[in-house]
């Protein structure tokens, strides 16, 4: 199939993703089950209705409020839905229509998830990014075989290990300026980057770098926090891998030739 046509394909199954990735960001770090009970509205305990569940749509047809109770319903919601669709139909453009294509949309949901999760309760929980780094390692080696290029999943499972031994001798060396889930998250992000190239894995962990000290600083100078203070840096981390994938072999490619 051509590439606009799949991608069309992917946001679509992308809403419906993001709106599990709510689910999964909501009640994984509270020790719930993704599977049950249904949702419900927290503030009616009401189920909510299978129209009522139409992602994006339904926010919109709703006004936002709960049909029962009325109360307003987080705009995260149908953010977190349209983003996901946006990620995904992205992925498609950048990966190609190619046999890696779903460990790459498996990659982007996770870590999508990922970022919610850290920016609510500044943890990356293990019970995602566990079975997160498993199933996306066996979707990218499927689609090696499948590409016949078996060289490049090593490759990348080289750069996984490269990025985590880096960021663990960041963290040991900071003293808890980096958390111990960043360098878990540090393989899960270099396996994917690496399997395009070494150029774009330095790529991801320069950008993703850059951006944690900017926004720290941008907190600081705003007094929103102190030297103390915790900050996410998983975002950071996989904004950096976004950037890498998209366009860090042309950046690398440009600084290595200046």
């Amino acid at each position: 199939m051509e590439t606009p046509l799949v991608a069309v394909i992917a946001a679509v199954f992308g809403l419906i993703f993001g709106s599990f990735i709510n689910v999964v960001a909501h009640r994984v770090p509270a020790d719930l089950s993704v599977i049950s009970p249904p949702s419900a509205c927290p503030a009616c305990g009401q189920p909510i209705r299978h129209r009522d569940n139409i992602p994006v749509l339904s926010w919109l047809l709703l006004r936002g409020r709960c049909r029962d109770c009325q109360a307003r319903i987080s705009i995260r919601y149908p953010v977190v839905e349209a983003t996901t669709a946006a990620l995904f139909a992205a992925t498609v453009v950048v990966v190609g229509v190619e046999a890696v294509l779903p460990a790459y949309l498996w990659f982007a949901g996770v870590t999508l998830t990922l970022v919610l999760t850290d920016l609510d309760v500044k943890r990356i929980p293990n019970r995602i990014l566990y079975p997160g780094t498993v199933v996306g390692a066996l979707l990218l080696v499927v689609g090696a075989v499948i590409d016949d290029d078996l060289t490049s999943f090593w490759r990348a499972v080289g750069g996984g290990v490269f990025y985590f031994s880096l960021f663990l001798i960041l963290a040991l060396a900071a003293r808890g300026g980096f958390g111990f889930g960043d360098v878990k998250l540090a393989f899960f992000l270099g396996v994917f980057l690496t399997y395009q190239s070494w150029e774009v894995l330095g790529s991801g962990i320069g950008l993703g770098i850059a951006v944690g000290g900017i926004v720290a600083i941008g907190l600081l100078l705003a007094g929103r926090a102190n030297r103390k203070a915790k900050i996410p840096f998983g975002p950071a981390m996989v904004i950096g891998a976004y950037a890498a994938l998209a366009f860090g072999q042309e950046l690398a490619d440009w600084y290595l030739g200046s």
